[in-house]
């Protein structure tokens, strides 16, 4: 199963920056461009949550806990998606992934994901 790679993460203060991107480097473009992508974060000993989602035309929609505060977006072209983070608090600290929304049988497999830590 062919899987997405997403970087970008790293520790940062409060009410700092990170830009995380998220490729898929094996996916064929016509297959990526039909689905709506998501960034999902996991915080140790909670269960995986949606932050955020970009269809193939741009809309967007954000989990009310990050609305204001992040961007997403993608390039088609480049079969990526970002993910802009402004005004981190503590409690955005957990592993970042991206995947398709919602996640199905016909999804990539989970990536490693990348980490941010917002700690002073």
């Amino acid at each position: 199963q062919m899987q997405l790679v997403e970087s970008g993460g790293g520790l940062v203060q409060p009410g700092g920056s990170l830009r995380l991107s998220c490729v898929a480097p094996r996916s064929i473009l016509s297959v990526f461009n039909q689905y709506v992508m998501g960034w999902y974060r996991q915080a140790p000993g909670k269960e995986r949550e949606v932050v955020a989602t970009v269809t193939k035309d741009g809309v967007t929609n954000y989990a009310a806990s990050v609305q204001g505060r992040f961007t997403i977006s993608r390039h088609n072209s480049k079969k990526t998606v970002y993910l802009q983070m402004n005004s981190l608090k503590p409690e955005d600290t957990a592993v970042y992934y991206c995947n398709t929304v919602p996640y199905s049988a016909n999804s990539w497999g989970w990536g490693q994901g990348t980490q941010v830590t917002v700690s002073s």
